[in-house]
């Protein structure tokens, strides 16, 4: 089973075709339009980025928020030499993350609500929902363990499916670098899990 089967993860509709330097070149030039398209194209990829990374629904919002606001006051930074428009948004939408991160010198915390002992009562097929939706919480909960690096290389790569060079500009590190980091999040979070299942 894949981790994005583990995860529930659907990938995201690939992007509507079109030239990005044209399309900012447009936003650059106030094209309201160009921005709702630029928007609709990227902003949900970047939000379950930061979601992952974050594990909550409004630090992501506002990353998402804030890189879309970065793009606007300086869309000629944007060079699309460098990678797609995509990772350059959800590599402000992560730098903004870091340093929410790092100013609070913290981890997301676990959320101790996954721990239910109500499911004697649910009917069979509610069994099997439930034992999902734990199995799955308890992946993410796992995820939400590793260090910063880990956790953004398996987002990055593994459920966002990103190439390893776009993941790696956003990281802001070598794909070895990257490669190494995906490594040992995957090998433990297979250690996580594996405790996790233990009687």
């Amino acid at each position: 089973m894949s981790w994005l089967t583990r995860l529930g993860f659907v990938a995201p509709a690939a992007s509507a075709s079109g030239d990005e330097a044209a399309l900012m070149a447009r936003v650059a030039n106030g094209d309201a339009d160009a921005l709702a398209l630029l928007y609709r194209r990227e902003s949900g990829s970047v939000y379950r980025y930061a979601l992952a990374l974050a594990g909550d629904e409004a630090t992501a919002l506002d990353a998402v928020q804030e890189a879309f606001a970065q793009l606007l006051r300086g869309p000629q930074a944007y060079q699309p030499g460098r990678g797609s428009l995509g990772a350059y948004l959800a590599g402000m939408a992560r730098h903004q993350l870091l340093t929410q991160w790092r100013d609070a010198r913290r981890h997301v915390p676990l959320d101790d609500s996954l721990d239910t002992d109500d499911t004697a009562e649910l009917m069979p097929s509610s069994d099997t929902r439930l034992n999902q939706n734990q199995q799955q919480d308890g992946l993410w909960a796992a995820i939400r363990r590793l260090s910063w690096p880990q956790r953004e290389a398996i987002v990055l790569v593994d459920l966002q499916e990103r190439s390893y060079d776009d993941a790696a500009a956003i990281a802001g590190v070598s794909v070895d670098a990257l490669r190494t980091r995906l490594h040992r999040a995957r090998q433990r979070l297979a250690d996580l899990l594996a405790v996790g299942e233990r009687p």
